[in-house]
C-alpha cells in the first residue's frame, strides 16, 4: 500500500543524503524497470498503475492511480511505474582496458548520457571524482536509459587512479594534439573535465597525453563542445582504429 510515510520517503530520493540514509533509489518507466531484470539491482517494490504492461516475472508490484504515481515520480510527465531499488555497494573493476575517468563533472544529464556512450562501445567502468554527482540522482538514471545496469560505476580520489594505473592517461586540451592523427593505446584512461572548468590541474598534471577535437567550421562562436558530446566524438575514433 502506497501510504502517506512511503510517499515522504521516496520524494525525499530526489537527495543524495537520503538515498544513502534509505540506500534506496528509482528508477522510472517500464521500459528501465524490464532492464532491471537482468543486473544487480535488487528491486523492492514496484509501483504502478500499468502492471499488465510490465514484462513478465517481476514481483512485489503494488498497483497505484494515476495521481498516486504523479506524487512520487521526479518526472514532469511520469508515464507507468516507479521501481524503488537497492543501491549496491561498490565493486571496483581492475585492469578495464578503457575507462572513462570524470573529474567533476556535475550536471546529472552529462553523467547520464556518458553512461550510455560507455555502454554502446562496451566500455565496463566508469571511474568519477569524489565531486562527482551522484549516478543514482533521478536524472542520471532516466538520461542513461537503463545503461546504467550495465556499466560499473565508482567514486574514487583521481590521483590515486591516475598515479597507480596502467593506462595512458589522455585527456582533453584545447591545445592537445589533433584527435584524427594519434594512433591511441590499447590501455587508455579518458578523462574528461568539469563543464565549466575543464579538468583541475592536479589531474592535469597527471596526464601522459592531451588531446583536441579540431574545429572545421569557421565560426568562432562555439567556444567549446558540450563534455557528453566531446566523449563521442573521441570514443568513435579511439573504438574505429579498432574495429
Amino acid at each position: 500500500m502506497l501510504t502517506t510515510h512511503k510517499i515522504k520517503i521516496l520524494q525525499s530520493l530526489d537527495k543524495k543524503k537520503f538515498r544513502q540514509k534509505y540506500k534506496l533509489f528509482l528508477v522510472e518507466g517500464n521500459k528501465n524497470i524490464a532492464e532491471l531484470q537482468a543486473s544487480p539491482y535488487i528491486i523492492q517494490e514496484i509501483f504502478s498503475c500499468q502492471p499488465d504492461s510490465l514484462p513478465s516475472g517481476l514481483s512485489e508490484i503494488t498497483p497505484i492511480s494515476e495521481n498516486e504515481l504523479k506524487k512520487i515520480s521526479f518526472l514532469q510527465h511520469p508515464k507507468d511505474s516507479v521501481a524503488v531499488c537497492e543501491i549496491n555497494s561498490e565493486i571496483f573493476l581492475e585492469n578495464c582496458p578503457v575507462q572513462l575517468i570524470l573529474d567533476g563533472i556535475q550536471d546529472p544529464g552529462n553523467l547520464g548520457t556518458l553512461i550510455r556512450l560507455a555502454d554502446w562501445f562496451g566500455i565496463e567502468q566508469i571511474i568519477c571524482s569524489e565531486d562527482t554527482v551522484d549516478f543514482y540522482n533521478p536524472k542520471v538514471i532516466q538520461a542513461s536509459m537503463g545503461s546504467f545496469t550495465r556499466v560499473n560505476i565508482v567514486y574514487r580520489n583521481l590521483n590515486d587512479i591516475l598515479e597507480n594505473s596502467e593506462n595512458v592517461n589522455i585527456g582533453t586540451d584545447m591545445e592537445g594534439e589533433n584527435l584524427y592523427n594519434i594512433d591511441f593505446p590499447e590501455k587508455i584512461n579518458l578523462i574528461l573535465g568539469n563543464e565549466g572548468n575543464g579538468i583541475r590541474p592536479e589531474t592535469e598534471e597527471l596526464l601522459h597525453r592531451k588531446i583536441t577535437i579540431p574545429r572545421f567550421g569557421n565560426s568562432k562562436a562555439t567556444e567549446s563542445l558540450n563534455v557528453s558530446m566531446a566523449a563521442g566524438i573521441i570514443l568513435g575514433q579511439i573504438y574505429s582504429k579498432r574495429s
